[in-house]
């Protein structure tokens, strides 16, 4: 069984004002062991980030100046996930805002299945509270290289708790 780990960052917080995608991290899993094979790319999107957004990820308008475009680059997101389930945290936020990158190069939108972390850490954990560092802390995660988000360090951090929250790591000796 294949899924791929996926996280964007973003210039903003809501595509549907003009927010648009300038990172994507994906991470594949075959049968909940990491395989090595990842996916990340950065686009170059014609657009000022919003400050707040650059303090959370650190990535600048001139950083992303000799970088693709998500169109230049969508081809490769989709071949990397293919129609296996994709694992995200908050999937809503990263789903909504892949398929608007979709739409707008004139793509059909990811029908893939999803599984939303936050969703999942909610009902096994029963907290209200699910995001990734308090995730990485309660499994003893290590943050250490986490000064910024990341979408492919993300995606690797997910990963892991992800694999906690499916009965932890002794998981991986079922093939």
């Amino acid at each position: 069984m294949r899924e791929i780990i996926l996280d964007t960052e973003t210039t903003g917080l809501n595509f549907e004002l003009g927010d648009r995608i300038i990172e994507v991290g994906c991470v594949e899993l075959y049968n909940h062991i990491p395989t090595g094979k990842t996916l990340q790319f950065f686009c170059n999107v014609q657009k000022k980030i919003n400050k707040e957004a650059t303090k959370i990820h650190g990535i600048t308008n001139e950083f992303l100046s000799s970088h693709p475009t998500f169109k230049e680059n969508a081809k490769n997101l989709i071949n990397f996930v293919r129609d296996d389930t994709l694992v995200i945290h908050n999937a809503s936020f990263d789903i909504g805002f892949i398929n608007n990158e979709l739409k707008i190069i004139g793509l059909p939108e990811l029908a893939n299945k999803v599984i939303d972390t936050v969703s999942l850490a909610r009902k096994k954990l029963n907290t209200r509270i699910a995001n990734l560092d308090y995730l990485c802390r309660r499994f003893n995660i290590d943050l250490s290289v986490r000064k910024l988000h990341g979408a492919l360090l993300d995606s690797h951090l997910l990963a892991e708790v992800y694999l906690e929250l499916n009965g932890g790591k002794q998981i991986s000796m079922d093939l």
